[in-house]
């Protein structure tokens, strides 16, 4: 059992050099970001997608943007993410219903598998699930109910919440997690309390979970993306490194 628990500050980061940015271009030869439709109960739901732009076939990533909508941040996110020698697709998951129903979440999550499945340039055997705020509690949710995913990313997200739907609080499910899980969360979250995370972590270990978990000293909810854009503070520099790596080692 490994459990990294890291709390930084704004002064530390200042001094962390070689941190992998979002902001630093790193996505050259990478084929532009594109609209693709995803058909799933009966409706088409558009999802962003980029991909390297030759080569493959590469691991692949479904996103899941916060409950403020898939937001320019999140585009651009995925556009660099890419970059990184990743599939990722973000479906628009409240392109019918603000708070849907999980079940119905679920199911858009497995049709955009399907459709990743499709695509030759994607390794089918190598899947990983990041999401953040919402996004983040459907990440703890699925990755134990969705066996293609190898591998998860959550940001800010809410262990012991039904969500706007009243569903099932993803901490119910920790007894059927087979998979790593890295979670990040800021110290001054107000809508997810870091309390709850550092609860989520502990009854994760005495499951036997394996999961890594950073925390940043002073961070509130949703500091990746700011007024719909990504943010370039150290944090999130050093945040989306963290992703990156830990996509790297599990889905490699």
């Amino acid at each position: 059992m490994k459990i990294s628990v890291t709390v930084a500050s704004m002064v530390a980061l200042l001094i962390i050099a070689g941190c992998v940015s979002p902001g630093d271009g790193s996505d050259g030869g990478v084929d532009n970001g594109t609209t693709v439709d995803i058909e799933s109960g009966g409706q088409t739901y558009p999802a962003y997608i980029a991909a390297p732009g030759k080569g493959g076939p590469y691991p692949a990533v479904v996103l899941i943007h916060s409950f403020n909508g898939l937001e320019p941040g999140y585009e651009e996110m995925v556009d660099h993410f890419a970059g990184e020698g990743f599939v990722v697709i973000a479906p628009e998951w409240q392109t019918f219903e603000q708070s849907p129903q999980d079940d119905t979440m679920e199911a858009l999550i497995r049709d955009a598998i399907a459709y990743l499945e499709t695509r030759s340039d994607v390794n089918a055997s190598s899947l990983g699930l990041t999401g953040f705020c919402a996004g983040g509690r459907y990440t703890m949710l699925f990755l134990p109910r969705i066996e293609e995913f190898d591998s998860a990313v959550t940001w800010y997200g809410f262990p012991y919440s039904g969500g706007l739907a009243n569903g099932t609080p993803p901490a119910d499910f920790i007894g059927e997690i087979e998979d790593p899980m890295l979670i990040i969360h800021g110290t001054a979250d107000q809508a997810s309390p870091v309390a709850d995370i550092y609860q989520y972590a502990t009854d994760l270990d005495a499951a036997g979970k394996y999961f890594e978990l950073k925390v940043y000293q002073g961070e509130p909810h949703g500091f990746m993306v700011q007024d719909g854009q990504l943010s370039e503070s150290f944090v999130a520099q050093d945040a989306y490194g963290e992703m990156v790596t830990f996509f790297n080692w599990t889905l490699g």
